[in-house]
């Protein structure tokens, strides 16, 4: 008999333990079984939850999202400025949790996967659409509309290639992927600023 509340934390498990397959694979090259032991549970009980790899692995994605959401909502609220919430946006895209190794390996895996699961697409697109808006929130404000677009698409450019970077063991440590980041931005903030005056 399934004991009473196990279900949610079984699945977080068995989404956590994808994260963490993929990521250690560097690919989609995983199954239910190695995804299922690493999460201390049977092949069965993964199958249970979520019917097929394909299901587990857009759940998967799924919670990186609402762990990205949720800690972006959370670094939102205590910015004081504008430029604090672009400095916000950032420093969540390079946490010690969503800039550790399996997590961006396991991103890039699904990007891959993206190529041919349409499902996988449009959660890689929410994120797009979700970066893109978070620093507008603060871009907009500093320099307008058009200025702000083009920065934020540098950034998010500048955000996801430094992902590449870093699961291919080339790219910058955390503090330095900010800081390159950063400086992007405030470069062209700059450049803005002598413009108009």
């Amino acid at each position: 008999m399934p004991k009473i509340g196990m279900e949610p934390i079984r699945r977080k498990a068995l989404t956590d333990a994808a994260i963490e397959a993929i990521g250690a694979r560097g690919s989609m090259d995983v199954t239910m079984s190695d995804i299922a032991g690493r999460a201390g549970v049977s092949p069965a009980l993964a199958h249970h939850y979520f019917g097929s790899k394909e299901q587990l692995i857009t759940a998967s994605v799924r919670a990186l999202l609402r762990d990205l959401r949720r800690d972006t909502v959370e670094a939102l609220k205590t910015a004081r400025s504008h430029r604090a919430r672009v400095s916000a946006v950032i420093a969540v895209s390079f946490s010690d949790k969503q800039f550790s190794e399996d997590v961006v390996a396991a991103w890039l895996a699904f990007y891959v996967d993206a190529q041919r699961a349409p499902e996988i697409r449009r959660l890689l697109s929410v994120y797009a659409r979700r970066l893109h808006s978070n620093l507008m929130s603060g871009l907009a404000p500093l320099c307008g509309q058009y200025e702000a677009e083009r920065i934020a698409e540098g950034a998010a450019a500048m955000i996801d290639g430094l992902y590449i970077r870093k699961a291919l063991g080339t790219g910058p440590a955390r503090h330095d992927a900010v800081a390159l980041v950063e400086d992007h931005i405030e470069t062209q903030l700059l450049e803005i600023r002598g413009r108009t005056v």
